[in-house]
């Protein structure tokens, strides 16, 4: 008879029947007592679970223990070094994400629970707020509510050298932060102009000489960008890094990892338009700043470096799905691959395969555990590297639908004495993600381990990743299993780049573990070869899916090792390792840096090729990168590491043209500046060619859609105008005697020219009618108006405006009587600690919006008279803390002039604070309103 291998270790001993008395003798003591010692407090934990009301089984297991715990301090006797993830504020509140069909109702019901909303997404259906935790359990009761669970986590995939302990000795506080940038923005706004920092990864990947060979730039492309935060922005553009960066309004975020980023996508492709939006404020946000990317930026290429702990590995999530989206409209999507490792370089922390009933009961009332072995061994137990046990995140997940598990697994985090330390035990009963998770001590530990438990159900398909970790043999005789697949989430989206990572210079100034080999250096000031070795952490693919993004199974009936699909992940490798000036990101390693550098190299193609499919630039990048690594497509570097002159090569690229009409200067009858009914007025059109090539062959049709409108002559030949040139045509526009005074007339100034970025169509509008320079004031009435700290419904002040008809000026005031910077001040128009917090906005009867502010102001406190206007010689944007409290007239973030039409009804004025601990209100505020000259001289 063969007898069967048997790991030493406590897990086997969970179930003694399988070891003979002989052999187990050696082991009672200690590892015997560590077995019963696991035994008993998981019976204890399932004890637990299995005593969970209906609306308990809603909520996250660690909300239930948490919420039992204030109460029943019986589980803590019993299980007495479980820690739980949940951490309540000072005021007993827990900050969650409620996942269910979002209403105003809902929304309003949380508030009543004592709930502060951070953020709302009903195309997600999700709700990040602060929630009482004894207010949760009544919460999940609710029909429209699908599950709670604490806030979900993110991480960027910069690499870094993190000592182990607690996460606090905190960063800078938010106004030391902005005190930085504002100290780091004078300096560079006084300094003589010093030589530019440039990304090593412009010259390793041959970008430098494929622009100068191929003379494109990015010209023509909007690349954006999804990290933490843009903080050094303003002290990046000061010193001449940065040009604009087209932010959207309320998502600056908080950190510089997206400043450094644009850096890099700046340093390679330098005529590239940029965006950014935060990825952090939520898991559903990231989402829809996506989207919003797309829809509102008009991003043509999107790259971030963000992954969420809940991300679907089998199926596409709410954040893939959303790259599924913009993908499918056209734009390209790059993202970091993880630095979690990967199987070659034997630095991994991921296992999957199906799962294996080892035999072992676990618990006193269900539940087998898993089987890590092979070759006859039983296993139950996956070994944590001492080393890399520092603030680990472990994920379980399985092939079951998004938000519809009826299988149901548990994991559990125990060390080598047989103490539960964390457990992640919710429910799975049809309305769930088949997600679990639980999180080591940010001190580590010594000889921890997982367990994974299926409580009840189908044997399914596994994965388990420890995130930072590594999965090493430990020191009472457990074995580690790994295998590939460490790529998840939407980075591993189907037509997703995920980026994998090689060093452009210096190789990484520490050792991911004591003993490892040495890590790899890079090329500079060479550029990259066959010989190229990835980064040693470089997460590794492929990548598993089992359901389609709507959740129906690809391989019905066959959820094993033998059924799903197999995308190929990561797809191509990028530098990183390279200097930029965002504070702490010089060096700056991960698959973070590199992700910007290949979204970078794509948007040369683009622009040297505009309008080529995504296809196409995926046959570029994929065809021609340098094959590192493993011969062939691989699963650590996918096709290779990119080549600017190599890539630019096989799609052929030149220099395009791209000539936009400008704002026209308009004259009415006999020179006047006003354009009345009846006129035939002068317009100058100036046309700009902001290209890399010259634009030749230039013309413009001129056209309005303004009934009874003539424009003379209806096209014009500009000629050639040269790159960073103007040209400047004359035509006449007659407009009729029936023209309504204050309607503008529409003009579509359609430039074309010889290139691939022809023709250009720019929207003008001719003012019709002389303003009058009487202005009317409405004030805002009533007493102040509370603004809710860091909560996305804001406040909203209405503003009554009659007797005007169509306006032909705006300006709008935040008042006051006394400016000071006094806290809670009432003399002010708004008091309100660090104004930077604020976004500011106002909207038309009609709808139509503009921005006055958005996160300026740093520290500063409080706004008082305060004037907003089109015409004045300083905008508001990048104001320091030192012109607090805030006074004087300043450009608002975005244009009135977008809101001038019909006048009369209600404005609003609303004021959101996009970040915590400082509070304030709206006082005192007034729009004012010119309208127009009549005939008979009357305003």
């Amino acid at each position: 008879m063969s007898r069967r291998v048997v790991a030493l270790s406590a897990g086997v001993l969970l179930g003694l029947g399988v070891v003979t008395p002989a052999t187990a003798a050696p082991l009672r003591d200690p590892q015997a007592a560590a077995a019963d010692n696991a035994k008993r407090q998981i019976a204890a934990l399932q004890d637990l679970k299995v005593s969970q009301s209906k609306s308990e089984s809603k909520m996250d297991s660690s909300l239930v223990v948490a919420k039992r715990e204030t109460s029943d301090r019986r589980l803590a006797a019993a299980v007495p070094q479980l820690q739980t993830p949940v951490k309540a504020d000072p005021a007993a509140r827990v900050t969650v994400d409620i996942r269910a069909t979002v209403s105003d109702g809902l929304v309003n019901d949380l508030r009543k629970a004592g709930a502060g909303i951070r953020y709302v997404s009903p195309t997600v259906g999700s709700i990040r707020a602060e929630l009482p935790l004894a207010a949760i359990e009544g919460i999940a009761a609710r029909s429209d509510v699908r599950f709670v669970e604490p806030a979900v986590g993110a991480k960027t995939s910069r690499e870094v050298n993190t000592p182990p302990g607690p996460p606090g000795k905190a960063g800078p506080s938010k106004e030391d932060k902005a005190k930085q940038v504002e100290a780091a923005t004078k300096r560079a706004l006084s300094a003589k102009a010093a030589a530019a920092t440039t990304s090593e990864g412009d010259r390793a990947h041959n970008a430098d000489g494929a622009r100068q060979q191929f003379g494109v730039t990015g010209v023509g492309v909007k690349i954006c960008v999804l990290s933490d935060g843009v903080d050094s922005v303003p002290a990046s553009q000061a010193a001449g890094e940065l040009p604009t960066v087209d932010v959207l309004p309320g998502q600056a975020g908080s950190g510089d990892e997206g400043t450094a980023m644009l850096e890099i996508v700046h340093d390679v492709a330098p005529g590239a338009d940029l965006g950014f939006a935060t990825a952090f404020i939520s898991d559903a946000s990231f989402a829809d700043n996506i989207r919003a990317l797309r829809t509102q930026g008009h991003c043509d290429i999107i790259v971030d470096d963000v992954v969420y702990f809940n991300e679907g590995a089998f199926q596409d999530g709410p954040i893939a799905r959303a790259v599924n989206d913009v993908t499918a409209s056209g734009a390209l999507y790059f993202s970091s691959a993880g630095n979690e490792g990967n199987t070659v370089d034997g630095t991994a922390a991921h296992w999957e395969g199906d799962f294996v009933d080892s035999g072992v009961s676990i618990g006193k009332f269900a539940g087998t555990a898993n089987n890590f072995a092979t070759g006859g061994r039983t296993q139950i137990y996956e070994p944590i590297s001492d080393q890399s046990s520092f603030g680990v995140v472990n994920v379980l997940k399985w092939a079951d639908p998004l938000g519809a598990s009826t299988n149901d697994y548990d994991l559990y985090l125990l060390d080598g004495n047989g103490n539960v330390l964390q457990a992640s035990q919710s429910f799975q009963t049809g309305t769930q993600d088949p997600y679990e998770r639980v999180n080591t001590s940010p001190f580590g530990g010594h000889n921890l381990r997982l367990a994974i438990v299926k409580f009840k159900g189908d044997n399914r398909y596994l994965t388990l990743s420890s995130l930072g970790g590594r999965y090493k043999d430990s020191s009472d005789g457990l074995k580690a299993y790994v295998t590939n697949g460490e790529t998840f989430g939407h980075s591993a989206a189907k037509d997703a780049f995920s980026v994998a990572a090689a060093p452009a210079n210096d190789p990484l100034p520490f050792d991911l573990e004591p003993g490892d080999p040495p890590n790899p250096r890079g090329p500079f000031p060479g550029a990259f070869g066959s010989a190229q070795k990835p980064e040693r952490f470089t997460s590794d693919g492929p990548r598993k899916i089992y359901f389609n993004a709507d959740g129906t199974p690809v391989t019905p009936g066959n959820f094993s090792s033998t059924g799903g699909t197999v995308r190929q992940k990561p797809d191509i490798t990028a530098a990183d390792g390279v200097h930029t000036t965002a504070p702490g990101f010089s060096p700056f390693f991960g698959t973070s840096a590199a992700a910007p550098h290949a979204a970078a190299l794509a948007g040369l193609i683009l622009s040297g090729n505009p309008g080529l499919a995504p296809t196409d630039v995926r046959a570029a990048l994929t065809n021609t990168a340098v094959d590192i690594g493993q011969s062939g497509v691989d699963n650590v570097t996918g096709a290779g590491i990119l080549l600017g002159d190599r890539i630019l090569g096989y799609t052929g690229a030149s220099p395009q043209p791209l000539a936009e009409a400008q704002a026209p200067i308009v004259s009415g009858a006999n020179g006047s500046p006003f354009v009345n009914p009846g006129d035939t007025a002068r317009v100058l059109l100036p046309v700009t060619n902001r290209g890399d090539g010259d634009a030749v062959s230039t013309s413009v049709v001129l056209t309005s859609s303004t009934p009874g409108v003539v424009v003379t002559p209806r096209s014009k030949f500009y000629g050639t105008i040269g790159h960073g040139q103007t040209g400047i045509n004359t035509f006449t526009v007659s407009v009729p005697a029936s023209q309504q005074l204050g309607v503008p007339v529409q003009l579509d100034a359609r430039v074309t020219f010889a290139g691939s970025l022809s023709p250009r169509t720019t929207h003008l509008s001719v003012p019709i009618g002389q303003p009058s320079t009487v202005v009317h004031d409405f004030a805002s009435t009533g007493g102040p108006l509370a603004i809710p700290d860091n909560d996305p419904t804001g406040v909203t002040v209405p503003l009554a405006v009659s007797g005007i008809g169509r306006a032909s000026k705006l300006s709008f005031s935040v008042d006051g009587t006394t400016c000071s910077t006094d806290i809670g001040s009432t003399t002010v128009g708004i008091d309100h600690t660090f104004v930077g917090d604020l976004v500011g906005t106002l909207t038309s009867p009609s709808g139509a919006s503009a921005v006055l502010f958005a996160n300026s102001g740093g520290t500063g406190n409080n706004l008082c008279k305060v004037v907003f206007d089109d015409s004045a010689a300083l905008p508001f944007k990048g104001v320091g803390s030192d012109k607090a409290p805030f006074t004087g007239t300043w450009r608002p973030a975005q244009s009135l002039n977008a809101l001038l039409g019909p006048a009369d009804g209600t404005w609003t004025f609303k004021v959101v604070d996009t970040a915590g601990a400082d509070t304030g209100s709206v006082r005192a505020v007034s729009l004012h309103v010119s309208g127009y000259v009549t005939a008979g001289g009357g305003s």
